[in-house]
């Protein structure tokens, strides 16, 4: 067997408990897909509290609001022009404040979203940038700059947007052409400069405006991109790829970034009960990454390391390896997810002939992914994810074992980069489509009149939550055992030792010798990475993935506890594409 660095749960104080947050299960709702209460096809926030005893049900910890705040909906409300009210399209202060009570009541923690690298073009601080001169205390609250060449005519760096083409709009001034404006992501999403102190001043009054309203804390969108390198130099950096090479360059993790997050860490050490950041931070290697949560920033931060390993074991050993050594070297915990609202549903991925690749959505012209085999790698990914110690993020749907809506006709498609590429990439229009309730009714559940802004593909039908309440061995059913079973056996809290040796033909006491003193993850994921079974013991509990196209057997003397494939013909084995739970025999 071989131990990985043992995972530490701060506490605030020598008497004090353990976090909530650090092996909390936390369930992302993307709130117009949740549940419309009106009718009008949009979700909103009365429709999330009517769910909440689902949620509850389920057994998360915790529930994270992707924006609700007001705005023109160019990127979904990631284009905020109001940080502190609701858009009318989901409710008002008071529906959330409601929300909030429910949530409590139901003991569920409330995280939001909190969008601080750019702001909307209709926020009111770009509306009156636009409308002042150069070198004004109104532009300073962005990144204005001269142009180069002929009369400033071209941008002043060659720095390109993530959704597809320049990073850099043009204005005018005086009637004239003039400076121009970054904006990393759509042209309607100017980046705000945060070497200006009124941004950080107006940044810590959103903060306590949502913390005195009860919410619990926060995830921080494009964590790693608020300040840029001085001088905004040229860069060779693919700002499409989000992977080491594309999360790097200078306008992507820089250092001073940090000092924002000490600054926020004592701003949420202001008030009672544990609150916390989680950082989206597209950040490689994982050691950098490692410096958002160290022990005065943030708390958390999204495990994409993890995320993108696709179906394959020694990807996935090496994950979770390297991820657990990275944050143990800042005493800090792991996080854990397979999905959220900008990728390709897990489900889908791991049906592609690839199940490695990450698309940037997926279309009727794409290969379509295999579904039945698909989920069977998606319900073991997620049995698997669910045992590690650390904290589990899971996206909507993600318990009905939903799929990419991967034929969704284009004059449906909303996503920014669906337009700026000309269609070249999908976008994540296919994971954000609303989910189904009651398999029966119009819209499957989702409103009370049918009307649904994005339109549901035919195979929700039998996915709804309804048609899964019936069934004890539905992708609903998996979930709620899991998550049960990880909360009975400590598995959030717990310590992994892998088991090696049995499926290779390795030599167990050899693995075990160098472990003793492998200091670094990836040296222990090589070794671990030369067979197709994933398999490692949390506390009590053993988990065997398999990856591979061969059954192996489930060892002697154990008891299942779960197991992904319920209906498996071989009870005595781990199948192809399968995962189980393991305890000793009584």
């Amino acid at each position: 067997m071989t131990s990985l660095p043992t995972q530490q749960y701060p506490t605030n104080g020598p008497n004090a408990s353990v976090p909530w947050w650090a092996d909390a299960v936390i369930y992302q709702i993307y709130p117009r897909s949740f549940g419309d209460s009106d009718g009008d096809g949009m979700g909103d926030l009365p429709g999330i509290t009517a769910r909440l005893p689902y949620l509850a049900e389920l057994g998360v910890d915790a529930i994270w609001l992707s924006p609700f705040y007001v705005s023109p909906q160019v990127d979904a409300g990631y284009d905020v022009a109001n940080y502190t009210d609701v858009d009318p399209l989901f409710g008002t202060l008071e529906d959330f404040d409601d929300l909030v009570t429910a949530a409590s009541a139901a003991r569920l923690k409330v995280i939001v979203d909190l969008v601080p690298n750019h702001s909307s073009d209709l926020h009111p601080w770009f509306v009156a940038a636009l409308a002042a001169e150069p070198g004004s205390p109104e532009r300073a609250r962005y990144i204005f700059r001269d142009g180069t060449g002929p009369k400033g005519s071209e941008p002043p760096n060659n720095w390109g947007s993530v959704f597809g083409g320049s990073a850099w709009t043009r204005v005018l001034d005086y009637g004239e052409p003039g400076q121009w404006y970054l904006h990393l992501f759509d042209v309607r999403q100017p980046d705000f400069d945060w070497s200006n102190p009124e941004v950080a001043d107006f940044f810590d009054g959103v903060l306590r405006f949502w913390l005195d309203r009860g919410v619990d804390g926060f995830r921080v969108d494009v964590a790693h991109g608020l300040t840029k390198a001085d001088q905004l130099p040229n860069s060779t950096t693919n700002m499409r790829a989000f992977d080491g090479a594309g999360s790097s360059g200078p306008m992507w993790d820089q250092d001073s970034v940090h000092d924002i997050y000490r600054r926020w860490h004592r701003v949420l050490e202001e008030y009672p009960g544990d609150r916390m950041l989680v950082a989206e931070a597209w950040v490689a290697p994982l050691e950098r990454l490692a410096r958002y949560i160290r022990h005065d920033e943030m708390q958390q931060a999204f495990n994409f390391t993890f995320m993108k390993a696709g179906w394959d074991a020694a990807r996935l050993r090496a994950a979770i390896v390297d991820s657990i050594t990275a944050n143990s070297s800042v005493d800090a915990v792991t996080t854990w997810v397979l999905s959220n609202h900008d990728a390709v549903r897990h489900p889908s991925r791991f049906g592609l002939t690839d199940p490695t690749d990450w698309p940037n959505g997926i279309s009727a012209r794409d290969e379509q992914p295999n579904a039945a085999i698909g989920l069977a790698r998606g319900r073991a990914a997620s049995l698997l994810m669910l045992a590690l110690p650390g904290s589990a993020y899971l996206y909507q749907g993600e318990e009905l074992g939903l799929p990419e809506h991967t034929t969704l006709p284009a004059e449906f498609r909303q996503d920014p980069t669906f337009f700026r590429t000309n269609g070249e990439d999908a976008g994540r229009d296919g994971c954000r489509v609303p989910l189904p309730w009651i398999a029966g009714a119009p819209g499957y559940g989702f409103s009370p009149t049918g009307a649904s802004w994005l339109p549901q593909p035919p195979e929700f039908r039998n996915l709804a939550a309804d048609a899964q309440e019936r069934s004890t061995t539905s992708t609903l059913a998996l979930y709620r055992s899991a998550i049960a079973l990880r909360r009975q056996y400590g598995l959030g809290r717990g310590e992994l030792v892998w088991n090696t040796g049995e499926h290779d033909g390795g030599d167990q006491d050899g693995a075990e010798r160098d472990g003793a003193d492998a200091g670094a993850g990836t040296d222990i994921g090589t070794r671990l990475g030369a067979t197709e079974v994933i398999d490692v013991t949390n506390g009590a509990v053993r988990v065997i993935c398999n990856a591979g196209s061969t059954a192996v057997p489930v060892p002697a003397g154990t008891t299942v506890l779960v197991r992904s494939d319920p209906a498996t013909v071989a009870p005595a084995v781990v199948a192809p594409n399968a995962a189980v739970w393991l305890v000793a025999s009584a």
